[in-house]
């Protein structure tokens, strides 16, 4: 039968065949450690051998917890990217919806306000045509006051009505823009001319 210190003696020479392979194969301890060093002396422990392998095996686990550090670190810059990516995104997003809801109420101004510079037009326009059809054939029997008075009611009305166009024109072209340009607004003047050329053609009839 085999003893047991031949077969210790056994272990240890397969315990320094592997270190010395593996230091001939540059996979053993960096530090430069002569083989002597390394090897374990015959006739001791085999867990003398182990512990040679598990310092050996130290700087391999570096690198290998180093590798890992450094693809979890790589994962986490990549998704704080891809958050960063999706931040911009939305953002984004956000800014071009506040600018069509802006847009939007721009263009509902507009047309509220082509509208009523219509409606202040065709008010005039017809009231200019009433007015005419009416005292037209009045005319020579009014006195001269009434018909300077009813003249002047005349001309607010017409002005009235280009004052609506001109009004009109301006906010449409507003309208066309980007939104960046300040809107007009509403314009009084058109109705202010409407009112005084009715109160005009009205005073002509008292006059």
């Amino acid at each position: 039968m085999i003893s047991l210190g031949a077969a210790l003696r056994a272990m240890d020479a397969v315990l320094m065949l592997a270190d010395a392979a593996r230091r001939f194969t540059g996979k053993g301890d960096p530090s430069g450690e002569s083989a002597g060093e390394a090897q374990p002396v015959a006739g001791t422990s085999p867990l003398a051998g182990t512990r040679g392998r598990g310092g050996a095996l130290e700087p391999m686990e570096s690198r290998i917890a180093g590798v890992v550090v450094a693809a979890l670190q790589e994962a986490f810059d990549r998704d704080h990217r891809r958050l960063e990516l999706e931040r911009e995104h939305l953002e984004e997003e956000r800014r071009r919806a506040e600018q069509a809801m802006r847009l939007e109420r721009r263009r509902q101004a507009v047309d509220r306000e082509v509208m009523r510079l219509r409606l202040h037009a065709g008010a005039a326009l017809l009231c200019w045509l009433l007015s005419v059809l009416v005292l037209g054939f009045r005319l020579p029997t009014l006195l001269m006051p009434a018909r300077l008075v009813l003249g002047a009611g005349w001309l607010a009305l017409l002005a009235a009505v280009a004052a609506a166009l001109v009004a009109e024109r301006r906010v449409v072209m507003a309208g066309h823009d980007d939104g960046t340009a300040e809107f007009p607004g509403s314009s009084p003047l058109a109705l202010w001319l409407l009112v005084l050329g009715l109160a005009l053609v009205a005073g002509a009839l008292l006059v």
